[in-house]
């Protein structure tokens, strides 16, 4: 893609250049230092009955002028541009001076038409007309009445990247070339502004020295702007400097982790001897040293030094405690008060395994977990021990389970595999009754697969994820065998993209099926229950199941759910906020056979604030069966 050039074209460093800017920073000049002289020579002295008054404490007769508002500005523009001026002008940052004098307000008036020429310059007005008129108010404050008529937006009639260095010449760059034109956003027709000039600059060289080119380097930039015709005309040059390849890599910061079990994180996110250099490998070296618990910090880089050729890739670290004890307090309001207590050590004495202790107690829920993983392998797979013990109440019904699970898992950002088999041990009872179900038992194996693509783990605003799971087991007691399968999606997509201010859909879907010849003795914990946060909000937390006749509900042997939520974001003053709003209707049912499915709905209203640790969520619900409203609040994001 070639676009048409100019004659005479002129590459320099500077971003902007408009052809009437010269004559126009002169005059601007010879009147601010007019303004300065007269200021100077017009300075009064101290009088005697100023200092008299002073030194008695009297306040002179300007003092209460000088607290008043210096003057009023009234801006007439285009809306949304009359706010925007107004929110950056100078004029408004000073007018909360409450000492500004005659002098300098006149100074002011000589340079506001440039000020406000740089600002509408910057979002693509070149050519604007502006006129200032001094009124005076009834009490005597002056009036700056401001008229802008912008003109017409500027828009880019040609574009032309060139490159120069050895990717000029190296095939194996062919296509990150051609990536680098089609990646260029500001084409001919586009409106021009010098915040996307800004981003298409940054944006192409990240293209450059992302990849083969850690060295890459803007030599020259050029905007040349025609108010006249209303275009701008653009070049950018970009030096590649030489290709990299990565070298051996060279530890720092491991003291008590051997730096084999570095090498491997790194390895296992695609760095290599011999591979050309790329930015997102290093980023995703990086991010797998720091999840895999063992380090406070770390920090993946090429050393650009050394030979292009083979580089070396440093890894400093900084290893976290090896153990470390956490106190948590707090609360929800489907769980109520929480209290945890959670230990960790990192390398088990005599087994070199991590383990993880954590007891939790919540208004109906006690649990006590035991965790063993092992160092993870060539292939990123760990060795997998882990038990619970659980009291759970939901209603008038109390479960009390036990669980054993042993296997393997490969952990990631996007991606996780289970395989592992599990032992389950589970007894129902009402207490106020008496009634006490037999315990059931089982022993199972399973497979987990968890695909997680989103625009952000933390705060994600688009894509989705699918979690899968499949389990084959035999109920101890019966013998019998039973299949077990669950399934969970979730999206984030836009919704009304034609308008002005995007939103969003966030879809979920959740369904679950155990088959078995003889239901009743698969243990509660291997079935399934719904109602919540995260799941049909307008019910209590595991509030959808099957009815007992004594009261409560036992967990089912099916599950569905689906929620659709329109997620809209919150404008202040023209600009998006961390607040958004939200619209939702979830559906959810549990039972023993598919016809006796009778979905339960909740709709309702929430409010959603971006923090750093994830969405913070208030949702208002209404559960229609129900007939009763209930409040939900959750922090994070979890898939």
């Amino acid at each position: 893609m070639t676009p048409r050039t100019r004659p005479a074209l002129r590459i320099l460093p500077a971003p902007i250049r408009s052809r009437r800017w010269p004559a126009l920073a002169g005059a601007l000049l010879l009147a601010s230092l007019a303004a300065a002289g007269s200021a100077w020579a017009q300075a009064p002295e101290s009088s005697p009955a100023a200092e008299a008054a002073a030194s008695s404490g009297e306040k002179p007769a300007s003092a209460a002028a000088a607290a008043r508002e210096p003057f009023r500005i009234e801006l007439i523009a285009p809306a949304p541009l009359d706010e925007w001026l107004l929110r950056h002008a100078e004029l408004e940052r000073l007018r909360s001076l409450p000492d500004l004098g005659e002098t300098e307000l006149e100074r002011l008036l000589l340079t506001a038409p440039a000020d406000l020429r740089q600002l509408l310059a910057s979002q693509g007005y070149f050519s604007p007309r502006i006129a200032i008129e001094r009124r005076t108010a009834a009490d005597a404050i002056p009036l700056l009445r401001i008229e802008v008529e912008p003109g017409p937006l500027a828009q880019v009639a040609d574009w032309q990247i060139l490159l120069t260095g050895p990717i000029q010449d190296d095939p194996a760059a062919a296509s990150q070339r051609a990536a680098l034109l089609q990646g260029w956003t500001l084409t001919e027709g586009r409106v021009f502004t010098q915040q996307d000039w800004d981003a298409a600059k940054q944006a192409a060289l990240r293209a450059l020295s992302g990849l083969r080119y850690p060295e890459a380097r803007i030599t020259h930039s050029l905007a040349d702007i025609d108010p006249q015709q209303h275009q701008a005309h653009l070049r950018l040059e970009l030096d590649s400097g030489p290709a990299y390849r990565f070298g051996p890599l060279q530890v720092q910061g491991s003291e008590r982790y051997q730096p084999e079990t570095i090498h491997r994180l790194v390895r296992l996110a695609g760095v290599a001897p011999g591979l050309d250099y790329d930015e997102r490998l290093l980023q995703a070296a990086q991010q797998r040293l720091l999840d895999s618990g063992d380090f406070e910090s770390a920090f993946v880089r090429l050393d650009t030094s050394a030979d292009p050729e083979a580089a070396p890739v440093q890894a400093s670290v900084r290893e976290a405690k090896q153990q470390k004890l956490v106190i948590g307090v707090g609360a929800s309001t489907d769980s109520g008060a929480r209290l945890s207590l959670e230990h960790l050590h990192r390398r088990v004495p005599g087994l070199d395994w991590r383990a993880a202790t954590k007891l939790q107690l919540e208004r109906d829920t006690r649990t006590l977990n035991e965790a063993l993983d092992s160092p993870i392998d060539e292939h990123g797979w760990r060795w997998n021990l882990a038990g619970q013990l659980q009291r759970q109440q939901d209603g008038p019904l109390v479960t009390s389970s036990q669980q054993l699970r042993a296997g393997r898992s490969q952990g990631g950002r996007q991606l996780e595999r289970q395989l592992y088999a599990q032992y389950d041990r589970a007894r129902t009872q009402d207490p106020a009754l008496a009634v006490q179900d037999d315990a059931a038992a089982s022993l199972s194996a399973h497979y987990g697969w968890t695909r997680r693509a989103f625009d952000d783990l933390y705060n994600p605003t688009r894509g989705q994820g699918l979690a899968l799971e499949l389990g084959a087991g035999l109920t101890l007691a019966q013998h019998q065998p039973y299949l077990r399968a669950r399934a969970r999606w979730q999206a984030y997509l836009p919704a009304f993209e034609g308008s002005e201010r995007p939103s969003r859909w966030a879809l979920r879907l959740e369904g679950g099926s155990v088959w078995s010849r003889d239901g009743d003795s698969v243990p509660a914990t291997q079935r399934f229950l719904a109602g919540g946060e995260g799941s049909v909000r307008g019910y209590g937390l595991r509030e959808i199941g099957v009815p007992r006749t004594q009261g409560g509900v036992d967990p089912g042997l099916l599950l569905t759910i689906a929620s659709v939520e329109w997620q809209r974001p919150v404008w202040i003053d023209g600009r998006r906020s961390d607040w958004e709003t939200a619209l939702f209707v979830d559906a959810g049912a549990v039972a023993n056979h598919g016809r006796a499915l009778s979905p339960q709905v909740g709709l309702g209203v929430g409010l959603r604030y971006r923090s750093p640790v994830g969405p913070l969520q208030v949702d208002l619900a209404y559960g229609v069966e129900r007939q009763a409203l209930r409040l939900h609040m959750s922090v994070g994001f979890a898939f």
